[in-house]
């Protein structure tokens, strides 16, 4: 079962760093079977307590997984396996549609902000002790939320969703809970929660956000915590709509224990009102991120939730890195603040793009999804050939196991590149590759 690759160690901790060794080589490949825990404990002459301690952080680091009588195995996408290394690198002459990113022209001029986070600071630099929300920042992120019809709660920040989601969770769960998420949803997400030694439970949705049986399903499977895309999900384009945002809070009544944590990845790109979820249950946090309106390298989020759980949060951050960069804070206070971005326009742009890609896909038989944001999701029946089939043709598409989990398959398109000239090829070119391929015969 394990090949030639030989555990070694005489520590719990040597022997997970042996076998996450074997991982990362390739030597034990996903899937493979683990000895059991006397077998390998008699093999290198420790007490099985060891092996199992040692078992316990593998699995703690989303490098295996237990399944009772079964024995232990290498996870079939391990932790130490970035989703976001599935991706096709294009090389010169092709179009690149599957990093992803905003399109450069549509992120503000970050010089105006800048200047004035430096005047700023020359006035009052930020010293220990400073709280760690500026307060006029504070005030705009609330008032903000008041608008969008968002819980009160107290504001905290982090240095992007992500980082703000992995805080969340560890407030509350522990290894080995389950987290019930979209698929297909966000790759980086996907790698997080098993990476945090948690269990992702796959969650169906539809062009206005998660299917609320299938929540109800996972929930009651014991899922511990929800995760919901407000707008603009990564990679369908789905938004929550008021019918299923009413829907959804239906099913998390009957579950008031649960964590929801709501992502507005849509925040500043999507014109489409927000129709937040929290509220129903004790404890939740809703997160919004400055990095698809203003710029990536801004990596910032805001996060409000329930006092308990930002304050595990912000207690938690006071142990690290202790607060966001008042400069970051300034320099994202003065772009809200000054309507550096027109959310109607940055939407509008995005959605000409999607909506003539989706519509010629369409004149094409070909079936496709994105009803917000910068992507287009299309499912197909080989994805490998499709993605392959694309690169041929001179395009770069994301394949969709970067966010897949139990879900069909499909590749996503970015189209933050596209110009109108580039519709109608792009379209041809998916409507080849995702056509089965006519069998050929050899005999």
């Amino acid at each position: 079962m394990l090949g030639e690759y030989r555990i070694s160690g005489r520590g719990a901790s040597d022997i997970s760093a042996s076998v996450e060794h074997g991982v990362a080589s390739g030597d034990l490949a996903p899937g493979h079977v683990l000895p059991p825990m006397r077998a390998l404990a008699l093999q290198l002459g420790v007490n099985p307590n060891t092996v199992a301690a040692a078992y316990r952080m593998l699995r703690e680091r989303g490098v295996i997984e237990t399944a009772g009588r079964r024995g232990s195995r290498v996870r079939p996408r391990p932790a130490s396996t970035a989703r976001g290394s599935l991706r096709v690198e294009a090389p010169p002459g092709v179009r690149e549609l599957g990093d992803g990113n905003p399109d450069p022209a549509l992120l503000p001029d970050l010089g105006p902000a800048l200047a004035a986070a430096s005047r700023a600071y020359a006035d009052r630099p930020g010293l220990y002790g400073d709280a760690p929300v500026l307060p006029e920042f504070e005030r705009l992120v609330r008032a903000g939320l008041d608008a969008d019809g968002v819980q009160t709660g107290p504001v905290a920040l982090a240095s992007g969703s992500l980082d703000a989601i992995e805080r969340v969770l560890t407030a509350h769960l522990r290894p080995g809970d389950p987290v019930a998420v979209e698929d297909p949803g966000w790759g980086a997400l996907l790698d997080l929660i098993p990476a945090l030694g948690m269990r992702p439970v796959p969650v169906a949705l539809d062009d206005e956000g998660p299917l609320p049986g299938d929540v109800e399903r996972a929930l009651r499977a014991g899922a511990r915590a929800l995760v919901v895309t407000d707008r603009a999900q990564n990679p369908t384009g789905a938004a929550v709509s008021s019918t299923r945002a009413a829907a959804l809070r239906t099913v998390l009544a009957g579950h008031p224990g649960v964590l929801l944590i709501e992502d507005d990845h849509g925040h500043a790109i999507v014109d489409l009102p927000v129709h937040p979820l929290a509220g129903v249950t004790e404890r939740w946090a809703f997160v919004r991120s400055a990095s698809k309106a203003y710029g990536p390298d801004l990596r910032l989020a805001v996060l409000t939730g329930d006092a308990l759980t930002v304050d595990r949060v912000t207690g938690r951050q006071n142990l690290g890195p202790g607060w966001v960069s008042g400069l970051l804070q300034r320099t994202v206070h003065h772009l809200w603040a000054s309507g550096a971005v027109d959310p109607v326009e940055v939407a509008g742009s995005y959605g000409e793009r999607r909506d003539a890609l989706i519509r010629a896909l369409g004149e094409r038989g070909v079936p496709a999804y994105g009803r917000t944001g910068m992507n287009v999701w299309v499912p197909v029946s080989d994805e490998t050939g499709a993605v392959a089939r694309m690169l041929h043709a001179g395009w770069a598409v994301a394949p969709g196991a970067r966010f897949r989990m139990a879900s069909p398959q499909g590749v996503r398109l970015t189209v933050s590149p596209l110009s109108a000239a580039d519709i109608e090829p792009l379209a041809d070119a998916v409507a080849a590759a995702v056509r089965p391929v006519r069998p050929v015969s050899y005999g």
